[in-house]
C-alpha cells in the first residue's frame, strides 16, 4: 500500500441493507419467489451459485440435490406475507451446511442476523442505556462543602414537560392510516374468530322474553274471559257514553256544583270555640 493512501473501503454490512422490486410485489407467490430472489439487482444473490447454472440450462431446481456447491432453497412459506430463503453449501445429496438465511416480508428482502450479531447488538444497546442513565443521574448531583452531596431535580421538571409536549406533537404528526392489506387481513381474522366462536345469547334475555310471552298469553286469555262474561254491560256503557255526551257532561257539572254546596254549608255551620275565662 502506498504511503498517504487510504486502505480499501470496508464493504457494507449486509445486515444494514435491504432490497425490493416494486414490479414483483403485487404478483409475488411461492411459485415465483425464487425467481424474484434471483434478480440481478438483488445484492444478496450470488451469481456463482448452482441456482444460476440450473437457470441458464433452463432446468428444474430439483437438479440441485445432485450438485455440490453454493445453492439457495425456499425454506419456509407463510403466504402472502413471509418467505424464508436459505443459502447453503451442499456436500452430498443428503448433507448441506447453512451459510445464511434471508427473509422476505411484504416483498422486501433482509438478511437474518447470526447469533453473534444479535448478542453484540443487545450488549451494545444495554451498555449505551446504562451509560446514558449514569450520565443523566450524575447531572442532578450537587455538592456543598457544609451539606455534602445532594440531588436537585428542579431543573428536570420543565425539561420533562417540554419533552412530553414535543413527543405528543410528533406522535400526532406521525400517525398514518392503515393500508388496504391491513384492513382486509384484520377483517378476515375477525370473521374467522366470529365463525369459530359465535356470540352466545344472554340467559337473562331468554328468561325475560319467556316471561313476557307468558304474561301476554295470560293477559289475552283474561281479556277474552272478561269480554265474554260482561260483554253486554260494557257494550251498553260505551253506547250510552257515545250516544249521550251532553248528559254525561251535565252529570259531571251537577256533581261539581253539589260538592261546592256541601263545602259552603260545612263552612257556614262551623263556629269558633268559646273563649275560656280565667277563674278567680
Amino acid at each position: 500500500m502506498m504511503p498517504g493512501r487510504l486502505g480499501p473501503m470496508p464493504q457494507d454490512n449486509p445486515l444494514w441493507i435491504s432490497w425490493h422490486d416494486s414490479n414483483w410485489i403485487p404478483i409475488l407467490n411461492p411459485a415465483n419467489v425464487m425467481e424474484y430472489f434471483s434478480e440481478k439487482s438483488n445484492p444478496f444473490y450470488d451469481r456463482t451459485c448452482n441456482n444460476e447454472i440450473v437457470r441458464m440450462q433452463r432446468q428444474t431446481l430439483d437438479l440441485l440435490n445432485n450438485m455440490t456447491g453454493v445453492e439457495y432453497i425456499l425454506l419456509h412459506v407463510q403466504d402472502p406475507i413471509l418467505y424464508v430463503i436459505r443459502k447453503q453449501h451442499r456436500h452430498t445429496p443428503t448433507e448441506a451446511t447453512p451459510l445464511a438465511d434471508y427473509y422476505i416480508i411484504a416483498g422486501t428482502v433482509y438478511q437474518a442476523p447470526d447469533l453473534a450479531s444479535v448478542f453484540n447488538s443487545r450488549m451494545l444497546s444495554t451498555v449505551h442505556h446504562l451509560q446514558s442513565a449514569f450520565e443523566e443521574s450524575s447531572s442532578f448531583a450537587r455538592y456543598h462543602p457544609s451539606k455534602g452531596y445532594s440531588w436537585d431535580f428542579s431543573s428536570n421538571k420543565a425539561i420533562a414537560e417540554n419533552n412530553k409536549t414535543d413527543k405528543g406533537k410528533e406522535v400526532a404528526a406521525k400517525e398514518e392510516p392503515s393500508s388496504l392489506f391491513q384492513r382486509q387481513r384484520v377483517d378476515m381474522l375477525l370473521g374467522d374468530l366470529l365463525r369459530k366462536f359465535p356470540l352466545p345469547i344472554p340467559q337473562a334475555y331468554q328468561h325475560g322474553s319467556g316471561q313476557q310471552q307468558q304474561q301476554n298469553q295470560n293477559g289475552s286469555s283474561a281479556a277474552n274471559n272478561n269480554s265474554g262474561g260482561e260483554g253486554g254491560d260494557h257494550g251498553s256503557e260505551v253506547a250510552s257514553i257515545k250516544q249521550e255526551p251532553g248528559e254525561h257532561g251535565s252529570n259531571d257539572m251537577g256533581g261539581s256544583l253539589l260538592m261546592q254546596g256541601v263545602k259552603e254549608e260545612a263552612g257556614s255551620d262551623m263556629k269558633p270555640p268559646p273563649e275560656k275565662k280565667m277563674k278567680m
